[in-house]
């Protein structure tokens, strides 16, 4: 049985096994950046006051985010943490139907914020391995932009890596579903 041609000539197997593999590696290397830059932050900064990098434009303060973005639902944590774990089987089955090279970057980013906010959920306090409690963890954000100068709001939320990854991808979701560009590599066209 012969496999399909895809645009540009190549087999729809070995592209969709190329796309997959882009799909991974950004989301391994996601993954890797924020358990690495959480890790390096907490050892260096954990009970510290902030490190301004610039000043009134971006500084490093750790906190523990029990909820979700902006800290709402604080105190839902376990369901964060059970719709995190849906949002990566869906994004995991998603990927077998894929042709798409921005849909890819998209189902990478969003995969490895995912995964990376998720282990924390798992594995960070007050969850863990041999605790009493589980899937509560909370997720270490550090990240702080304007801080206290933010227009409109008091302030923007400190995030992570995982969180910038998730946030651009989801943009990215939003901008390729409103091009009409589909995930198995097609584009839908409305004539109007």
């Amino acid at each position: 049985m012969r496999d399909l041609q895809a645009e540009g000539g190549a087999p729809v197997g070995k592209r969709r096994g190329r796309l997959f593999a882009v799909l991974a590696v950004l989301a391994v290397v996601i993954y890797a950046s924020d358990v690495i830059s959480k890790t390096v932050v907490l050892r260096t900064l954990e009970g510290k006051a902030p490190l301004v990098v610039i000043p009134d434009v971006l500084q490093f303060r750790v906190i523990f985010n029990s909820g979700a973005a902006f800290s709402i639902g604080t105190g839902m944590t376990i369901v964060f943490t059970f719709i995190a774990t849906g949002v990566v089987i869906a994004i995991v089955r998603t990927a077998r139907k894929l042709g798409s090279l921005p849909w890819a970057i998209t189902l990478g980013l969003l995969l490895g914020g995912a995964l990376s906010n998720l282990t924390d959920r798992l594995l960070r306090y007050p969850s863990g391995l041999g605790r009493s409690v589980q899937f509560q963890g909370h997720v270490v954000d550090f990240i702080e932009v304007l801080p206290g100068h933010f227009p409109v709001i008091d302030y923007f939320p400190v995030f992570n890596i995982a969180d910038s990854a998730i946030v651009c991808g989801g943009i990215l979701a939003v901008f390729l579903a409103w091009r009409g560009y589909q995930i198995e590599g097609g584009r839908e066209v409305t004539r109007g």
